[in-house]
């Protein structure tokens, strides 16, 4: 669905009311009749709390019709709206007759069609469903969803006439007629609720057997007051049911969309949600009941009595009013607009809270998480890993198979390197959230905190360039076991509202005399701690009204001296159409067994830099496989202080994913060595972030070759692929010397992949990787 470009004029923030223009409503559901001819005991219109549709009129009036298309079309044209989606519903809007219903349709279509396109929708229990009514569904371009439980004994435990009699063969005959040449342009797709008695995979068939163009699974309205049914010793009873339905669908090849697992999927990749039930976008709709009265989300009567209410009305009210409605407006700021506990989980991007109904608990309203919050929770860690259709389902919390063994042949390829980048930056957003709690009640860090999440919403590149930053999450991890300033979080947003080329003003921490903005460098201010004051806007920076940075993007002479406004630029490395930085600023660099080096002069940055640059192209020349990893992962490279033997040294470090210290080499030959090998070590420490690959509570050492101390499982493991990427690099080298440093690096690795497989403290994916790293350097021989 296509968005309007306006936007919240302040930054959204955790526990913010927001304020200031309302963000327009793109979803309306029309309560066309207040009546139903199904008397379901699981409908949260007539069997939950709210029992408000008996004061409503039987029927939505034309006059009212009319007030509500006009008031739609006045919101979209205020707000100039590409399309809206409009959703006839009930009770049962079928009982409307075949006259109304068209005649609705006809003015929803008249009145909003010339303003926005209309997607003109219907959600109903198809038992008065008739050629007649389809006619008029297909004229009006009306989609229908239909709602299914299953085969029929599935579908009667709950979906019923009020008599007792089945409603099965009433729906199975609605669904055969959209299924129809004639009508299947109106088909939408089926709608069914979850209920543990039924079997998964029988519903799964059922459905699948009326050829739906889509389906969608509900959980069953819930909170803490009146919680789901769980069956005695399952703790997720939810998950698993809809798990089932995942690996069926999977092995199936995926052959219908299915809502709510695709917009888990979606998540995963970074895209919206399909749903209103997980992630984290807007829920930009409004109900209006038969009477014109508007009301948020109707799921909410499952609550209690009132829960929907607004207090608002089509006749005296604009949509403006309602999306200005406290309770309206604060479930379009995501993540902000939830509780404490779920901003600081992991997985919130994913779930996003889960649907908003269902946190409902006495005493303190919904500021809570989902009843179905351990449901959710593993739902996410298994769908949002999901192998692709030809491959076999995996457990939570692992890599797909195809990924370990990619990886298993030493460079991978590039689309095993984006992924590993993309938990990284997964690892980094968690962090941020589970330290958001603390940093609102911090003077500095809340502006911080509130700007990155703005920035989130309205420039996702920049804080993406910022998070990807290896010593953001190191600076994150030290933050919280308390070893780091929380305060630093503002030196987060103020380098991504640079970034952004926006225009920001908030407190900035000092530290050792210096403002660090990360990927971009270090502001030299004098004072050795303390707190100032930064502006930023349009790419510059400006301290106490002095213009101090410009050129945001770093497009700066490596060379440069440091300039009298005390400006650190980071020195860019250029490699073909990608960049990465010599970082000799950010304070959290020192993260290694090795000293850094402090700040280079101009003339030992540009030999550096050149030295780095020339080493990618080596890698590019004579290790071509290696070369995607190198340029997918590599963000930054820290010069080490060279060792008094001139011994040459390098180190990576896990909490500084992306990152590779070195010390000085004598040429770019060496270098490229020194980089496959410690880009190895971030690929391997990415995986381990997600997929045990070894037992982390079995002690045992094991001896190695290139060590003269016995070395942990996981020390063990990490030499073996980093010198399996050395040798692969020694391998395409010509000449004697090369052939040498290859068996050497060979042997070596050999002889440890034998011994990591005979010691037994391998998982089934550890094994399962170390014999792909077995096959692969016996295809060398």
């Amino acid at each position: 669905m296509s968005r309007p470009s306006t936007r919240r004029s302040e930054p959204a923030g955790p526990g913010r009311q927001p304020t200031g223009r309302v963000a327009p409503l793109t979803q309306y559901v029309l309560k066309l009749v207040s009546r139903c001819d199904l008397a379901c005991d699981h409908c949260y219109v007539y069997e939950h709390p709210d029992q408000s549709w008996r004061r409503q009129p039987r029927m939505m009036a034309p006059a009212t019709v009319q007030a509500v298309a006009e008031r739609i079309a006045e919101h979209a044209a205020a707000h100039r709206l590409d399309v809206v989606r409009v959703v006839l519903h009930g009770g049962e809007p079928l009982l409307a007759g075949v006259a109304r219903l068209d005649a609705t349709a006809a003015t929803l279509r008249r009145v909003i069609d010339p303003v926005a396109r209309l997607d003109l929708r219907m959600q109903s229990n198809g038992v008065l469903l008739t050629p007649a009514t389809c006619d008029v569904l297909v004229a009006h371009d009306v989609k229908v969803g239909i709602s299914l439980d299953g085969d029929r004994a599935a579908n009667d435990r709950h979906r019923r006439h009020a008599n007792g009699a089945s409603s099965h063969h009433q729906v199975l005959r609605a669904l055969a007629l959209l299924r129809s040449p004639a009508y299947r342009t109106s088909y939408a797709g089926i709608l069914c609720t979850v209920d543990l008695a039924n079997d998964p995979i029988r519903v799964y068939d059922a459905l699948l057997a009326e050829e739906p163009p889509h389906v969608d699974f509900l959980l069953p309205h819930a909170n803490w007051d009146s919680p789901p049914a769980r069956p005695a010793g399952l703790a997720t009873p939810y998950a698993d049911w809809l798990l089932a339905v995942h690996r069926r669908w999977l092995a199936d090849g995926r052959p219908v969309p299915i809502r709510l697992l695709e917009s888990l999927l979606s998540t995963a990749s970074g895209r919206g949600s399909r749903s209103e039930a997980v992630g984290l976008g807007p829920a930009d709709l409004v109900v209006v009941e038969t009477d014109g009265t508007f009301e948020q989300v109707d799921s909410l009567k499952s609550a209690f009595d009132g829960a929907a209410a607004t207090g608002l009305d089509v006749f005296r009210h604009r949509v403006d009013d309602a999306a200005a409605h406290p309770a309206i407006a604060v479930r379009q700021t995501g993540l902000a607009g939830l509780c404490a506990t779920c901003r600081a989980c992991p997985v919130v991007g994913h779930c996003g809270g889960g649907l908003y109904a269902h946190r409902h608990r006495a005493g303190n309203g919904f500021d809570n998480p989902s009843v179905y919050c351990a449901d959710l929770l593993k739902l996410v860690r298994v769908v949002t890993t999901a192998p692709a259709a030809d491959e076999p389902a995996r457990p939570a919390d692992s890599l797909s198979p195809h990924v370990l063994d990619d990886l298993a042949t030493g460079p991978g390829t590039a689309g095993s390197a984006e992924q590993l980048a993309d938990v990284h930056l997964a690892l980094v957003r968690a962090l941020l959230v589970a330290l958001s709690e603390r940093a609102v009640g911090d003077p500095v860090a809340a502006d911080g905190w509130r700007l990155l999440v703005h920035l989130d919403d309205t420039h996702p590149d920049a804080v993406r360039a910022v998070l990807a930053h290896p010593f953001v999450r190191r600076w994150a991890r030290r933050c919280r076991n308390g070893a780091a300033e929380l305060s630093y979080l503002a030196c987060v947003a103020a380098a991504a509202a640079v970034r952004a080329r926006v225009r920001a003003d908030l407190p900035v921490p000092v530290r050792d005399g210096v403002i660090s903005l990360p990927t971009l460098g270090a502001l030299a201010v004098g004072a050795e701690r303390g707190v100032v004051r930064l502006v930023t806007d349009d790419g510059e920076v400006r301290l106490a009204g002095r213009r101090v940075i410009a050129d945001a993007d770093g497009n700066r002479d490596p060379a440069r001296e440091d300039g009298p406004d005390g400006w650190l630029p980071v020195r860019p490395v250029r490699i073909g159409g990608g960049r990465l930085l010599l970082e000799d600023t950010d304070p959290h660099r020192d993260c290694y067994d090795l000293p850094v080096e402090p700040r280079l002069s101009g003339t030992a940055a540009l030999r550096w830099t050149r030295q780095v640059e020339q080493a990618v192209r080596r890698i590019d020349a004579e290790a071509i496989g290696y070369a995607a990893g190198v340029r997918a992962l590599l963000r930054a490279v820290v010069p080490l202080r060279s060792e008094p033997t001139g011994r040459l040294r390098s180190a990576a470090a896990g909490t500084a994913f992306g990152a590779v210290a070195v010390t000085a080499v004598p040429d770019d030959a060496a270098l490229a060595v020194l980089l496959v090998h410690e880009v190895q070590h971030l690929k391997l420490s990415a995986v381990l972030d997600v997929c045990d690959l070894f037992d982390r509570d079995d002690t045992r050492t094991l001896g190695v070759p290139w060590r003269d101390d016995p070395r942990p499982v996981g020390g063990v493991l990490h030499g073996v692929y980093a010198r399996l990427g050395v040798a692969d690099v020694w391998r395409h080298r010509p000449g004697p010397a090369a052939a040498g440093h290859f068996r050497r690096y060979r042997d070596w690795t050999d002889g440890a992949l034998d011994a990591l497989l005979d010691l037994g403290a391998l998982t089934a994916a550890g094994e399962r990787f170390v014999r792909g790293m077995r096959a692969t350097v016996d295809g060398w021989q």
